[in-house]
């Protein structure tokens, strides 16, 4: 496999978003989150190019309005009323970082060794003998006055800085340590620092990875390819719903949240009709679950089936929407397995055909019988509809 740990990140972020994105090749519409990124990096890097001189900071500020005046048509706005509002907000706020960051990080005072360099490594899997090839950028490699260490630094726009634990085993510097041994193999795990520079605090947090943490980051890379592998192979690319979806553009097509993009007349279509009166009843009716199970069964039906024949995994009402999810339960087949738990003595233990207390009771007995066991249940994948009231 040849990919990166971008793509990795977003398989780890939402399966179905990697699909979209990495296998599939859709585009998305750019986003100024995303823009606005770009942008603060390339003048960053422009910050510390000598040509022969470095750029005064006036000419720093210079370089980004340019870029972001042309990057800036490119954005789609999902509020445009507010379009003018937020273009300026985040112009703004780019030459704030960029100001703060030029005077705490005077670009003479460094040794810029690359910018913005691209690597590409080979992570070999010894259990199935595979090869795959991880390619990607790093922002900076600064090296020090004496010649002793090596740092890798990250710039990164977001707000939320992680704990000193979380910089230490973070799969990302992990790969470019990684990335840096493979190119410069005579340089010791000790002498390579990796560094993320938090650009809104204008901080910078720092870790060094030891030799068994490189080699916990390779397995981790490894165990996230075989993953993605053995999803290709069945095509089950699930979405993982969370905070992160307000900023993905894959939301109208996504089954999580499709239904909510459909137009007026897409709606007032008979199927649509029906399953927006049952979302509604569906609420309503769940308040008093045990009097009203019955139609709840019914309701959930009529969602279900439509869900299955249109491909989505969650719908959504004026109450609010119900997501699918599926998982698994095992049944197990009590008439072979009380023979088994007589003969141990454990069959007075369950008192009674559970399956609860029968999975309680499994740890304690011996590997065979157990085994035994094991062999007498059938999987049965569950389906569950969970509803969320809108604020």
């Amino acid at each position: 496999m040849h990919t990166s740990y971008s793509a990795l990140d977003t398989y780890k972020t939402c399966p179905l978003k990697y699909k979209y994105q990495e296998i599939e090749k859709r585009k998305t519409p750019k986003r100024v989150e995303q823009v606005f990124g770009t942008v603060v990096h390339s003048a960053l890097k422009y910050m510390f190019l000598r040509d022969p001189l470095y750029p005064a900071p006036d000419e720093v500020i210079d370089f980004y309005t340019r870029k972001w005046k042309e990057s800036a048509e490119k954005i789609e706005w999902k509020d445009i009323e507010r379009k003018e509002a937020q273009e300026k907000m985040y112009f703004e706020e780019g030459i704030r970082i960029l100001e703060n960051f030029y005077k705490k990080n005077s670009p003479w005072n460094f040794n810029a060794v690359e910018l913005e360099s691209r690597f590409q490594i080979n992570l070999k899997d010894e259990e199935s003998g595979t090869t795959h090839t991880l390619a990607g950028i790093i922002d900076r490699i600064d090296k020090d006055a004496a010649g002793d260490v090596y740092e890798i630094i990250d710039y990164k726009t977001g707000k939320k800085m992680p704990s000193q634990e979380m910089l230490e085993d973070d799969l990302q510097l992990g790969l470019y340590s990684l990335a840096l041994k493979d190119r410069w193999p005579t340089i010791a795990s000790e002498r390579i620092q990796t560094s993320l520079y938090f650009l809104k605090h204008n901080e910078k947090i720092s870790a060094v990875h030891s030799d068994k943490k490189l080699e916990r980051a390779k397995e981790r890379i490894l165990t996230i390819i075989k993953e993605i592998e053995k999803r290709t192979a069945n095509g089950l690319f699930e979405p993982t719903p969370g905070p992160l979806c307000s900023w993905c553009g894959f939301r109208p097509i996504c089954p999580m949240w499709s239904h909510e993009y459909k137009n007026k007349e897409e709606r007032q279509a008979p199927d649509e009709a029906e399953v927006g009166q049952a979302i509604a009843e569906f609420f309503e009716i769940k308040q008093t679950e045990e009097t009203n199970k019955k139609r709840l069964g019914v309701l959930r039906n009529v969602i279900l089936s439509y869900m299955e024949n249109t491909g989505v995994a969650r719908v959504f009402g004026g109450s609010g929407y119900i997501t699918k999810s599926v998982g698994e339960r095992f049944a197990w087949e009590m008439d072979r397995i009380k023979p088994i738990l007589e003969r141990l003595g454990k069959w007075a233990g369950i008192l009674e055909p559970n399956s609860k207390k029968l999975e309680e009771l499994l740890p304690t007995l011996p590997d065979k019988d157990r085994e035994e066991i094991l062999t007498a249940r059938e999987k049965r994948s569950v389906v569950t509809l969970k509803q969320t009231k809108k604020k």
